[in-house]
């Protein structure tokens, strides 16, 4: 079963890796700064340090625990006797509100950001964007989805299809598209679309430091971070944080960024 769960993540991966940069292609909301092939390159090889990373020292000690937490009845879905699909959908959203406030976190807390800002340093955005993270992140956000899993006591199943949707809808709306108005309006309502996801990463941390969710969009203005910079703002040079930017693609400064003794940047 796992096997089959998990060659269908990669599936999901792959496939929205190759849609979103086609459509990228055909309908680009900004135009690029830098080669796309030169970005490609250089977050193909971070996500593959991740990759390799994270499956030594994480992937299958955390798979462990989630069928090990299973099995033990533990967490509030197998106390709710929850099952079936009833038991996936409540956890695709319990996650994901655990996912909005880990994100928020990331922002507030100083030596979370230390990590997370090495995401927030790239001055582009595009599909390529979603495998921008610092491996120290990846393995804290380990830890803090073990605590998730123990809490909310998810089946196997429900962690992969959550798992299989962050990576999609990452990779959606960190795209480089934007949606017609009229689309925009109601689909940002639910989930988290390219123009919402965008303003989250702009210089200006008014918006920078808003727009948290990721699947789901409902929680941040249910819980008072939503904040949408307007599009005339958008210019070439808003995306990223002030500092580095014209090393944004140095392997060098991405790793040693958590451990800089500069300005966490956070306000």
């Amino acid at each position: 079963m796992h096997l089959d769960l998990d060659s269908g993540r990669l599936v999901i991966f792959l496939g929205g890796l190759m849609l979103f940069a086609l459509l990228e292609s055909l309908f680009a909301a900004r135009r690029w700064q830098t080669s796309r092939l030169k970005r490609a390159l250089f977050h193909a090889s971070v996500a593959a340090v991740n990759t390799v990373l994270i499956r030594v020292f994480v992937y299958v000690p955390f798979l462990m625990w989630v069928v090990y937490v299973e099995q033990q009845g533990w967490g509030i879905s197998r106390w709710l006797g929850l099952e079936g699909w009833l038991e996936v959908l409540l956890s695709l959203i319990v996650l994901d509100a655990f996912d909005y406030f880990w994100h928020r976190a990331n922002h507030r807390v100083p030596f979370l950001w230390r990590f997370h800002k090495a995401h927030h340093a790239d001055v582009e955005m595009d599909v390529t964007t979603a495998l921008r993270f610092h491996p120290g992140e990846l393995l804290l956000s380990a830890f803090a989805k073990a605590g998730w899993v123990l809490l909310w006591g998810p089946t196997a199943i429900a962690w992969f299809v959550f798992e299989g949707l962050i990576s999609l809808c990452a990779q959606f709306h960190h795209s480089n598209i934007d949606l017609p108005d009229r689309v925009e309006r109601w689909l940002s309502r639910i989930i988290v679309t390219p123009r919402f996801h965008t303003s989250h990463h702009v210089v200006d941390r008014r918006y920078g430091d808003a727009n948290f969710s990721t699947i789901f969009s409902f929680w941040d203005p249910l819980f008072g971070s939503y904040n949408q910079v307007p599009s005339a703002q958008l210019t070439d040079d808003a995306i990223g944080l002030p500092q580095g930017r014209d090393r944004t693609l140095s392997y060098r400064v991405w790793f040693s960024e958590p451990f800089s003794r500069r300005n966490t940047g956070l306000a």
